[in-house]
């Protein structure tokens, strides 16, 4: 077989995670491929990210309920990864001639695709999960990384220290290198957290997955197993500070809190600006009419989608594509996601209302919350595809169907 051209950088996408935390929302899909904004799905921002920062080859690696995803993917021209040379590749575990297995951990993932990566013959693998909201160029990252001679360079991020013992915590030296990690500590010594996102140096990292395959008491992954022990060996790490938007949208609250910062309007890093000529997010939409406001409808500081029709009145909220808002239908500061419909005389206040269900007339869906603590939003929730019947009452932070 032909050998690929060999890459600089390629990146490795984990999108395989079940996402139990968003509950009835990824019972049939994956978590990237949950809707997000309107028009968006959650992979849209690291996929936009790569080919934003010049990085041409994506592997991405699917497990639970990939059809959705996979579908979403397809050959990756919406984000310009259609190459001949490198592009976007859905990588799900396989069976090899003996054995085969699902992915064990996030570096037996990585593990499962040395042959992938060794065909390209990169200097440097970016790892990315695909759960998380934020624009970042990885060609910052990537350039900190060879500046300073790194094995592995982590992306951190300022944490409230009160709020530290909640992450991994990354303790540096004044030079930016890493000397500890502490995986959640009861008393932070920092409030440097990990994002989750690394550079790697991919010869060492190759070693140091075959060791950790090797080792039958290893969890198999990078938190836990991997830079820990490179750490602890004495490895060139590194910390990249990142300060833009960043979010991990791995909980009802928090998926409900990203889509609230669209809505702000960019004005400063607690927003998320998708209106930005210069960093584009890029996503695969359907063909569909313009949405239209009837005479009884209205509509303050929301994002609508195409195709929706607004015949009531919703207020802060997101509304995405092909969505119903019936007449003397009340919305308030919730998400709508593509294909909902809520019919005549429904509220829905706080919520997230999944795509194709329906919130049958004159029912109670959630109710307007005063201020909360970030992550502790009780949001409650339909699942995709139900249908709430008439006059149907959901409380605060109910989970339905």
């Amino acid at each position: 077989m032909k050998k690929s051209v060999k890459k600089e950088c390629i990146a490795m996408l984990l999108a395989g995670g079940q996402g139990t935390r968003l509950g009835v929302l990824t019972k049939d899909v994956a978590k990237p491929a949950v809707p997000f904004a309107a028009k968006y799905r959650i992979i849209d921002f690291p996929l936009s990210n790569c080919i934003n920062s010049g990085i041409d080859t994506v592997g991405v690696l699917t497990q639970y309920q990939p059809f959705e995803l996979n579908q979403y993917i397809g050959n990756g021209q919406p984000w310009d990864l259609d190459r001949l040379s490198g592009g976007i590749f859905v990588l799900p575990p396989f069976m090899r001639a003996k054995s085969g297995e699902w992915y064990k951990g996030t570096a037996n993932a990585i593990y499962q695709n040395i042959e992938f990566i060794d065909d390209y013959n990169p200097d440097y693998v970016l790892i990315l999960s695909g759960d998380h909201i934020y624009k970042m160029d990885y060609a910052e990252m990537l350039a900190a990384h060879k500046k300073n001679r790194a094995d592995c360079t982590i992306a951190v991020r300022d944490v409230p220290i009160e709020e530290a013992s909640r992450f991994g915590i990354m303790n540096l030296k004044k030079n930016g290198e890493i000397y500890e990690f502490e995986e959640k500590p009861k008393q932070p010594k920092s409030n440097k957290a990990s994002m989750g996102i690394y550079v790697f140096t991919w010869s060492v990292l190759r070693r140091y997955l075959v060791e950790d395959e090797a080792n039958k008491e290893s969890d198999n992954d990078f938190g836990k197993n991997i830079i820990p022990r490179m750490i602890g060996d004495g490895m060139r790490m590194f910390a990249y500070q990142f300060d833009g938007y960043w979010k991990d949208v791995g909980t009802i609250s928090s998926l409900w809190e990203a889509n609230m910062d669209v809505l702000k309007g960019g004005s400063s890093d607690e927003d998320l600006d998708l209106d930005d000529d210069g960093w584009k997010i890029y996503a695969r939409n359907m063909a569909e009419p313009p949405q239209f406001i009837s005479p009884t409808g209205r509509v303050q500081n929301c994002l609508i989608s195409e195709g929706t029709m607004v015949h009531g009145t919703v207020k802060d909220s997101i509304v995405s594509h092909s969505v119903v808002i019936g007449k003397n239908a009340y919305v308030e500061g919730s998400i709508i996601m593509p294909g909902a419909v809520v019919e005549e005389g429904a509220d829905v206040r706080y919520s997230i209302v999944g795509w194709d269900a329906v919130v049958g007339k004159g029912s109670m869906v959630g109710e307007t919350l005063t201020e909360c603590k970030p992550g502790e939003w009780k949001i409650s929730v339909i699942a995709p595809g139900y249908e709430l019947p008439e006059g149907s009452v959901v409380g605060v932070g109910e989970m339905i169907g």
